[in-house]
């Protein structure tokens, strides 16, 4: 198992990782009869898009002795109704080193193909921009 999730009440959940004992609650969105007092469960998503991007980007600057320590990605979820879902997840990746053209696209590339970008429906769009410092 990876963790338990348990329905706490007023449209929250709390998600425990078992292996770390680390976790984070999720509320209902106020357009959708939460409190909006956390991520929901939509944000998550977007958010583990973002970050699986950056950690499959680290972890091949790793294997090319590069550090991309301090790279932020700003991320914004689109929702549509009929039926309710994310439509989109934009995300702009703001490199703060700078590197050489091959090295870009060598990153760009890993990012693309992060798992969680890969187990998305195709029917969401994921508009993903990389900021390059000059």
């Amino acid at each position: 198992m990876t963790s338990f999730v348990t329905y706490e009440g007023d449209l929250r959940t709390k998600s425990i990782h078992l292996a770390s004992k680390d976790s984070f609650i999720t509320d209902a969105p106020i357009d959708n009869n939460g409190k909006g007092e956390a991520f929901s469960p939509t944000d998550t998503v977007a958010s583990a898009l973002a970050s699986c991007i950056l950690t499959i980007m680290g972890i091949k600057a790793k294997n090319l002795d590069l550090d991309l320590r301090g790279t932020k990605a700003q991320v914004t979820k689109v929702m549509t109704s009929e039926p309710r879902r994310i439509e989109e997840i934009k995300i702009e990746i703001n490199v703060n080193k700078s590197f050489d053209i091959k090295i870009q696209r060598l990153l760009e590339r890993a990012a693309l193909n992060c798992p969680v970008a890969k187990s998305l429906h195709p029917d969401l769009k994921q508009n993903i921009t990389f900021n390059w410092p000059a």
